[in-house]
């Protein structure tokens, strides 16, 4: 069996938005013994990640390790379309994912007791985001 989703989330601007329960909501739909949750962010400024879900202090520091490595408004960033964290935006986004694939056990995705899935927005200001969450399994 194969379904697809598409989830729709509005950002509040850079950090991270956790949709664990969105996601699983998805797959115990489909009332499945074992298989495979994809899912993929549809933009070229946003991510996901896998992350400790019991201490936000985690995604803070996951925030300031990026703005050392990609900060806004670095002079030698050509592209600055829509503004100053535009570029960086983009490199965020480059170096973490743009999916993740998850086992699927007893109707829900397999995490460990400190995981949760996150939709996680580079760009400053609010944004509408479309995650694809398609599942695979018996």
């Amino acid at each position: 069996m194969v379904v697809q989703k598409i989830l729709n989330f509005r950002t509040t601007g850079r950090g991270s938005l956790q949709i664990t329960n969105d996601v699983n909501e998805v797959v115990s739909q489909l009332k499945l013994s074992k298989g495979i949750c994809n899912v993929f962010v549809m933009h070229t400024s946003a991510s996901l990640m896998l992350c400790e879900n019991a201490d936000p202090t985690v995604r803070t520091d996951l925030e300031t390790v990026m703005g050392r490595l990609a900060p806004d408004g670095d002079p030698a960033h050509l592209h600055n379309t829509e503004g100053s964290d535009d570029m960086a935006a983009h490199i965020r986004t480059v170096l973490t994912d743009s999916s993740l694939s998850l086992p699927i056990k007893d109707g829900r995705c397999s995490l460990g007791t400190w995981q949760g899935i996150y939709l996680w927005e580079h760009r400053t200001h609010p944004h509408e985001r479309k995650v694809v969450v398609t599942v695979y399994g018996e």
